[in-house]
């Protein structure tokens, strides 16, 4: 089953990092990733940058509101997202605490089940 881990992050913390900082950090999170990537389990990553690049669309009575910045004010957001191909949640959980141990910015991992939806291709 595939599984969206969602990085969420004080923002503060992890965009005030030296260059030198999100080096380590990164070598730190690939050293995590590779044994994955090397099985063939691990789907697509992404980084977002700061909630104050976000554009919201959110539904209006009328039409829909576009506004700048984040549904809400929060001090961790969403920050990044990995898709990755576990047959148990243990093993879900498990990913999420080694990325947890390594990661000092990181506040939570939330996992959620996900489903790849294409037109006429059935979800896996």
């Amino acid at each position: 089953m595939l599984y969206a881990i969602l990085c969420y992050a004080n923002e503060e913390t992890v965009f005030s990092w030296t260059k030198e900082e999100e080096e380590a950090v990164m070598a730190k999170l690939y050293a995590v990733q590779a044994p994955l990537a090397e099985r063939g389990k691990l789907g697509p990553v992404g980084r977002l940058m700061p909630t104050t690049a976000a554009t919201t669309v959110r539904k209006g009575k009328e039409e829909p509101l576009v506004l700048d910045g984040p549904f809400a004010e929060t001090k961790e957001a969403l920050l990044g997202f990995y898709v990755v191909d576990f047959d148990t949640l243990e093993e879900a959980v498990a990913f999420s605490k080694e990325l947890s141990a390594v990661n000092p910015g990181s506040t939570s991992y939330e996992i959620r089940p996900f489903y790849v939806f294409r037109p006429g291709a059935s979800s896996t």
